[in-house]
């Protein structure tokens, strides 16, 4: 077994198919076919079922995919960091809180883009637990996600400080206010949904029910409508409160500040760009605060 014959049993897992995995690699079916062959051979187990819609992992073949799935990503980190002359460049793919994206990354990923054109930059959304799991399956480079983040495989550096507010219809002026209101949140996994709840319970108020969406705009709009609370920094929702919109109720220090924190993997190779992306956060932050 060696790094090639891991590197197709990962696309005939991946693809569901002898054929579409062949498609992939560029090559022949009979090739791949034999391949795997060769590969259960040399182990002594059955890695996939065969069918006619395709494959299905067996399980001796679900207990080595992760490390096809490693020794696939360490390849690809090894030819980064080989290219990698202190020049940011190549691609760069960050994980972000809804929230953080739209209070603070705009501008700042609008300066590094015009200060590093060669870096391929993408972001993708999702919640905390979402973007930890990713980060640590190494499909992101590093992610802004609510703290305080403690993983042994992780490091974590506090970026921001928010500060968060029960968020509702407009006239709400105490959480013993809230009667039959349901808690608007977005889906599980969302760190702010869960302090809500917290600040619920803290106060002897049982859970009410939930109502989740996809979007802060939908949060809030709800929260508007009176249909329910949410849990969001208070910033992101001032143009709605000075419009009479919604109203924010502000917690004790304790409950509502917030930090937002950027892990990424202890031992990924961090790349130029990434050094780069970095330093222009701490460089927008640092402004920012002296303003």
């Amino acid at each position: 077994m060696d790094a090639s014959d891991l590197r197709v049993f990962e696309a005939v897992a991946r693809l569901g198919g002898m054929s579409r995995a062949a498609e992939a690699l560029h090559t022949v079916q009979s090739n791949v076919t034999a391949r795997i062959r060769a590969l259960e051979a040399s182990l002594g187990v059955v890695l996939f079922e065969r069918h006619s819609r395709g494959t299905d992992l067996t399980d001796a073949g679900r207990r080595l995919l992760p490390y096809a799935q490693r020794v696939a990503a360490l390849l690809a980190e090894a030819a980064q960091a080989a290219r990698d002359d202190g020049r940011p460049a190549g691609s760069l793919t960050i994980g972000s809180l809804e929230t953080t994206v739209a209070l603070r990354l705009s501008h700042r990923l609008a300066a590094f883009a015009r200060a590093h054109p060669a870096v391929d930059l993408v972001l993708r959304t999702g919640t905390t637990c979402e973007l930890l799991d990713e980060v640590l399956a190494g499909r992101l480079d590093g992610a802004f996600v609510c703290g305080p983040v403690e993983h042994p495989e992780l490091t974590a550096e506090t970026m921001f400080q928010e500060e968060l507010a029960v968020i509702g219809p407009p006239g709400l002026g105490d959480l013993g206010d809230i009667g039959d209101a349901r808690i608007v949140v977005l889906r599980s996994g969302c760190s702010y949904r869960q302090r809500l709840e917290e600040v619920l319970a803290r106060r002897g108020i049982p859970a009410p029910r939930r109502l989740e969406f996809g979007t802060i705009e939908a949060l809030i709009g709800c929260a508007a409508a009176g249909l329910g609370i949410t849990l969001l920094p208070i910033t992101l929702v001032g143009t709605a409160v000075r419009e009479g919109r919604v109203a924010a109720l502000r917690l004790p220090p304790e409950e509502s500040l917030v930090a937002t924190v950027f892990v990424r993997r202890i031992d990924r190779y961090a790349s130029s760009a990434l050094a780069a992306f970095l330093d222009t956060m701490r460089a927008e932050e640092m402004a920012q605060a002296a303003d």
